[in-house]
């Protein structure tokens, strides 16, 4: 197994748009993602990378909602999401959309992400799955450095073993968008045979472990974190 933490070679799309049917990759995860955008509670949202800006969250009652990254647009908070000027425990829940495939180390980015998640706090991951058609043409040499190819691709039971270590509890996890050209990745293929979908999603909550056994339970110190201008409830960039 290769090691997770490699050096950075690539760049991140600044947009879906920027990968050959990203566009269908982007409506396949807000269609997946969406009955459990519903389910978010909080005070604070942070969308961690460039792709992560552009699902549309509209669903989430969650309204503070701020988009971190790097450099691109929309962005609120420009900061490295390897160290993120976060208070520890301030954060209900990361949505972290493709932005593990293009990390340098993976590790440390759920690590931070674990770090300024409250308890309770949810995480979502999204990533391609290589053992799909996405996977086989990453194997093509003269298709390996273009994007999205050029993305590293980590199987899902990998990701729920990082999870596992974290004392993450998945609550969901997918695998659909079969055909990876077309709009609606295959319906019917995506029914029967969801484990070659090239879109992988995983809905995870952090959990702790109390030393004692206490039916009373205590009330969550919160840290506060500071309203960040600019922050809105969507980004998308208006059609042509």
């Amino acid at each position: 197994m290769k090691p997770a933490r490699i050096p950075l070679t690539v760049t991140a799309p600044n947009h879906w748009a920027e990968m050959p049917w990203g566009e269908y990759y982007r409506e396949a995860l807000e269609q997946q993602l969406k009955p459990w955008m519903a389910k978010l509670y909080g005070f604070h949202l942070l969308k961690i990378g460039n792709l992560s800006a552009e699902i549309n969250t509209d669903a989430c009652a969650i309204s503070h909602q701020v988009n971190v990254s790097l450099d691109g647009d929309p962005m609120q908070v420009k900061a490295d999401p390897l160290h993120l000027p976060f208070a520890e425990k301030s954060v209900d829940a990361c949505l972290l959309a493709h932005t593990l495939p293009w990390c340098q180390d993976p590790h440390s980015l759920l690590r931070e992400a674990d770090r300024v998640l409250i308890d309770d706090g949810w995480l979502i991951l999204t990533a391609f799955n290589p053992v799909s058609l996405m996977g086989l043409r990453k194997v093509v040499p003269v298709l390996r450095n273009r994007m999205p190819y050029n993305s590293r691709m980590f199987s899902l039971m990998r990701q729920l073993d990082w999870l596992g270590l974290l004392n993450f509890e998945v609550l969901h996890q997918s695998r659909f968008q079969v055909l990876p050209w077309t709009r609606q990745g295959g319906r019917i293929l995506s029914t029967h045979v969801p484990a070659l979908g090239c879109l992988q999603v995983i809905v995870a909550r952090k959990r702790t472990v109390p030393l004692t056994l206490n039916p009373t339970r205590q009330s969550k110190s919160r840290n506060p974190m500071r309203q960040t201008v600019g922050a809105t409830r969507q980004y998308r960039k208006p059609q042509d």
